[in-house]
């Protein structure tokens, strides 16, 4: 990698992230669009759904710590020209997956019926969450498969790969979603079971994607240099991704703790407030996903960067990436600004009490998005670095303390309701925007060695 200037970074910056930004943009709107769906059945099919999403992402939490890995060693190898120890780290974190998808699939299935009860179920929410649950858990093989496959590929530079298997998963979820729900050209009516059956065919035919994209000759992560260069698990790439993965996982966990209590928070306050809250949740992972996808471009250059020994290059496009991120939340923030009644209105008509409560969340909403863009950009290029025991400390300071406490004190003691729940969040984003903002600038991270 050579010297560029502004404009060229710039540029291929956006090549890298338009992909991941478009991948996790119809990732999040199919989810919307999912739940839209599952709405058809009430306010409590809404609610026992978003019962399922802090638990699903508990259990996710590992694989999410090794595939953050996998993206910064394989972004840095290759950087480095060593397309055999890209592929060592793949085969490595691969063997590492399977084997703890077996042991989080059985044991989350079975514990799901109190999983939901701590997630906190209600008499009406809580035979619909475990169901739904336990399908989307005991299927999670085809979830895991895509994930390291598409991380091994982003790492590369490839993330059109990511982009095509998501958005074609997220389309057969959705078309499933019509079929099995509500029942429609002769298939069954099976309501949440239905939802949850067409999320899981969404993943087996994604899983079946990514694997043919590792038989192609210009996938710089393939089968073909696997099987004719004998590359297989070795103990010294464990523990590169293992350094790297267990921070990230705590990280992620410490997050979960702090989303989970604010769920149960929320889910106290009424099945509609929690329907509502629900559905903010789901805006907030629209402006995640744009986050995402510079996040992505942000691992991917900065990474291969460093690996270059370019550290100047590597602050510049991360500091690129957040500024491109930036116009994207004030573009979002607009939208909610102008847009937030409509948009309850979709998912609530007729239902004027909840289209209240969703207004004064969008107005929230629209403040926390120009911070966790930004965030999430700068925590994508500490991780990139291995500077993941900052990102760890700064999301058990920010998510799991700072939030939590906020919520529970403006909720319990002032008795704020989701207000209360929202100036939590927003309380985490501030924090955590300017832990990563100052980490980022003060330009240590570029010296450190994965």
């Amino acid at each position: 990698m050579t010297q560029l200037s502004t404009r060229a970074m710039t540029r291929r910056a956006l090549s890298v992230a338009w992909p991941a930004m478009m991948e996790s943009f119809f990732v999040s709107l199919a989810g919307m669009i999912d739940t839209m769906m599952v709405s058809a059945l009430g306010s409590s099919a809404v609610a026992a759904v978003g019962l399922t999403n802090q638990p699903k992402f508990i259990g996710l939490t590992l694989f999410f710590g090794i595939n953050v890995a996998v993206s910064a060693l394989v972004a840095r190898r290759k950087g480095e020209q060593r397309q055999d120890s890209a592929n060592e780290i793949f085969v490595t974190a691969s063997v590492l997956t399977l084997i703890l998808c077996a042991a989080v699939s059985v044991l989350f299935t079975v514990l799901a019926p109190w999983m939901m009860e701590l997630a906190g179920s209600n008499a009406d929410t809580h035979e619909s969450a475990v169901i739904y649950f336990q399908i989307i858990m005991g299927a999670m093989f085809f979830n895991v498969v895509t994930m390291i496959i598409n991380a091994a590929q982003r790492g590369s530079g490839n993330t059109r790969l990511s982009m095509t298997t998501n958005l074609t998963s997220s389309l057969v979820n959705i078309l499933f979603n019509y079929l099995l729900i509500e029942g429609h050209w002769g298939f069954p009516a099976w309501g949440i079971r239905g939802a949850a059956i067409a999320t899981v065919l969404g993943t087996v035919v994604s899983a079946g994607m990514a694997l043919f994209s590792l038989f192609r000759r210009e996938s710089y992560v393939q089968i073909r240099m696997i099987l004719s260069r004998q590359v297989r698990f070795t103990r010294s790439s464990a523990r590169a991704i293992w350094h790297l993965a267990f921070n990230t996982s705590l990280e992620n966990l410490a997050a979960r703790v702090g989303f989970l209590a604010t769920a149960l928070v929320a889910a106290r306050l009424g099945t509609d407030e929690f329907a509502a809250h629900n559905i903010g949740m789901n805006i907030l992972g629209l402006g995640f996903s744009f986050a995402d996808g510079m996040q992505v471009a942000a691992v991917a250059l900065a990474g291969e960067s460093l690996g270059a020994g370019l550290k100047e290059n590597a602050k510049k496009y991360g500091s690129i990436c957040q500024k491109i991120g930036f116009v994207i939340s004030l573009i979002l923030a607009s939208m909610l600004f102008f847009g937030g009644e409509w948009f309850y209105g979709l998912y609530f008509p007729g239902q004027p009490h909840i289209i209240e409560m969703g207004v004064l969340i969008s107005r929230y909403t629209m403040v926390i998005v120009l911070l966790q863009i930004s965030q999430i950009i700068f925590t994508g290029c500490l991780r990139a670095a291995g500077d993941v025991r900052y990102t760890l400390l700064g999301a058990i300071v920010s998510i799991t303390f700072i939030r939590t406490a906020v919520t529970v004190l403006l909720v319990n003691a002032f008795h704020m309701g989701l207000s209360g729940v929202w100036l939590g969040v927003m309380a985490d984003q501030l924090s955590r925007f300017l832990m990563m903002s100052i980490r980022f600038r003060q330009g240590k991270w570029v010296h450190l060695k994965i």
